[in-house]
């Protein structure tokens, strides 16, 4: 937890209306995609945010690089807030917090060539190179993340499902980001090409000293590269700490349930540790559960109710009427579970539960 903040983000939300009709177009609900996030990024580090596709995390990713205006929230970097910046210093801020997109087959223009590509941003800030040095400074960014800068002229196409997704750490890093947001860079790539991005991410962060929020839904990857971690449900986080903590000592029912999908090398270390399945999928964020958003699909709601804790529709009742906050519990860090102790003491084996 050492380190200064450099990315802060409070109560951020967004909502997307949902309209219906072709001429009178009228709203007809929201979309609650992002619902009171906070957390804190520091330098030099690294923040997993792991969860369900369909948990808010591409949303976030939105926002923190001002894609999207956050319908309410901060995000602030090195202390300054982002949303309430006219157009021109949103856009001069940006430069220190950059994305990597999690396709690159679709994030890369086929019609330029890698060196109109990773130039690009010194087009859009023109202040970030002189105008002489650009080509040169294209070719170095190639090198930093380990291509040839000899293929400055050529496409997309006649590159590797790795080696774009270099091409667009370089593109990302022109700018001398401090932030860089990867939102799932490596999903879309095999196993043994993940690994040696997630090597390069690691190298870059040595060398540049840069921090990274790094959104994925394996958690094999995010135990590997994170520092931190920020478990995220149905548009709110669910659990946060370290990254040692929530592995190790996971407080959440839904975090615990993620840790068991991981797919674990020892045939016998899986058939000691049952895997928990979740009943149905993630709820429409459109109209999500009372209460806890999780105890629609919760294991461990089930078998409290079994044990007599006091139910209706088979779901205890403090689960199904009040929202659970984000808070410390006994094994050191954040969970948002009323019963988040007993969901601990069973990570840890001391209770079967």
């Amino acid at each position: 937890m050492n380190g200064e903040p450099i990315l802060e983000v409070r109560d951020l939300a967004k909502v997307f209306p949902v309209r219906r009709g072709v001429v009178l177009r009228r709203t007809v609900g929201e979309v609650q995609a992002v619902d009171g996030v906070s957390f804190t990024l520091r330098r030099g580090r690294t923040l997993g945010l792991v969860g369900e596709s369909g948990s808010g995390k591409s949303t976030l990713a939105r926002l923190l690089v001002s894609v999207e205006r956050p319908t309410r929230g901060q995000v602030l970097v090195d202390g300054v807030d982002v949303t309430t910046m006219s157009r021109s210093a949103r856009r001069e801020l940006r430069r220190r917090v950059q994305i990597v997109f999690q396709d690159p087959y679709t994030s890369l223009n086929p019609r330029m060539s890698v060196g109109q590509i990773v130039g690009e941003p010194f087009r859009i800030h023109p202040d970030a190179v002189p105008k002489g040095g650009r080509d040169r400074a294209v070719k170095d960014l190639l090198e930093l993340v380990g291509l040839d800068p000899a293929h400055v002229n050529r496409y997309p196409h006649q590159f590797s499902g790795g080696q774009r997704q270099r091409i667009g750490i370089a593109r990302a890093l022109a700018v001398k980001p401090q932030v860089l947001v990867c939102d799932e860079p490596v999903s879309a790539l095999d196993v043994s090409v993940q690994g040696q991005v997630i090597n390069l991410l690691e190298d870059l962060q040595d060398e540049l000293g840069l921090s990274y929020l790094f959104i994925a839904h394996d958690l094999a990857v995010v135990r590997h590269i994170a520092d931190e971690v920020a478990v995220m449900y149905l548009g709110r986080i669910v659990e946060h700490g370290t990254a040692a903590d929530v592995y190790d000592h996971c407080a959440h029912p839904y975090t615990r349930a993620l840790m068991s999908a991981v797919p674990v090398p020892d045939p016998a270390a899986r058939l000691a540790s049952a895997e928990i399945v979740l009943e149905g999928d993630i709820p429409s964020p459109a109209d999500p559960p009372s209460g806890c958003r999780f105890h629609t699909r919760c294991w461990l709601a089930v078998r409290l109710v079994g044990e007599g804790e006091p139910a209706a529709d088979g779901v205890p009742l403090r689960c199904a009427t009040e929202s659970p906050a984000l808070t410390d519990t006994t094994v050191g860090h954040l969970a948002a579970c009323h019963y988040a102790e007993r969901a601990a003491l069973a990570a840890a084996g001391v209770r079967d539960v």
